[in-house]
């Protein structure tokens, strides 16, 4: 594999955003405002403070993602460094097909037809077990280094989106392309996240309508199927690259 073609990743990070209104909504827009109690699958580590936030909701934000995307880059390094698939094309095929199956368990995720990445968040509690208690230690959420650390953290809750991002980071074959993989998706969560932190549950409304759902879910299971057609021999090298996330042969 030649290398990973980076802007679909960003596509995919920015049609599944819809998923983070779910997941990480609450807890952005309680963390940058400091006015909300969150609500997640699994209860913050640390009472959220009401009124005591002292910088800007924009500075919480920003902090806050920096912290979230940097922990992404991190699991993408740890991916790709220890995967090696590039001195393994047998594997690298097998990689190739299992990126591209996950894109598409990730689009019929979010079009709520089929629930199986629901079981891999369920497997990443066991690492979320060892990383919430260090929420206590951050303290209550109110100034941007806090935001920081706390966003840090809140990178490693599971979550079946990063799951299938990750696996094409795995697919890169080094620990500086893993991470330039998770940078990408991360860049393209953070439009998504940045306006629920800012307009909170308006927004929120809106990206949980099944109509949006559905047709993120639906182009996000494109970029799949176009990647298994690819795999396939089934689409041609010349534009192939602008919906598929490598940049040569899948062999």
């Amino acid at each position: 594999m030649p290398g990973i073609a980076l802007f679909p990743v960003f596509l995919v990070g920015l049609l599944g955003s819809v998923h983070c209104a779910a997941m990480c909504g609450g807890i952005v827009g309680a963390l940058s405002v400091g006015g909300v109690r969150p609500s997640l699958p699994a209860a913050p580590a640390f009472p959220v403070p009401v009124r005591t936030v002292t910088a800007t909701p924009a500075a919480n934000v920003v902090a806050y993602n920096t912290g979230r995307i940097a922990s992404y880059m991190a699991a993408g390094a740890l991916a790709g460094g220890a995967a090696g698939f590039a001195a393994l094309p047998g594997l690298q095929e097998a990689a190739y097909w299992a990126a591209n199956l996950m894109l598409v368990a990730l689009g019929l995720f979010l079009m709520d037809a089929w629930r199986g990445l629901a079981r891999l968040e369920q497997g990443g509690q066991a690492l979320w077990r060892h990383v919430r208690p260090l929420l206590r230690r951050v303290g209550p959420p109110s100034t941007p280094g806090r935001m920081l650390a706390a966003g840090a953290l809140w990178g490693w809750l599971p979550c079946g989106m990063v799951y299938s991002v990750l696996v094409t980071a795995m697919l890169s074959g080094s620990a500086l392309d893993g991470a330039a993989v998770m940078l990408a998706f991360g860049l393209g969560t953070l439009p998504m996240l940045a306006a629920l932190g800012l307009a909170g549950q308006r927004l929120r409304g809106l990206l949980r309508m099944g109509r949006v759902r559905l047709l993120c879910g639906l182009a996000i299971a494109g970029f799949g199927l176009a990647g298994l057609a690819r795999a396939a021999g089934g689409l041609p090298e010349s534009w192939v690259h602008l919906v598929c996330f490598g940049t040569g042969s899948a062999a």
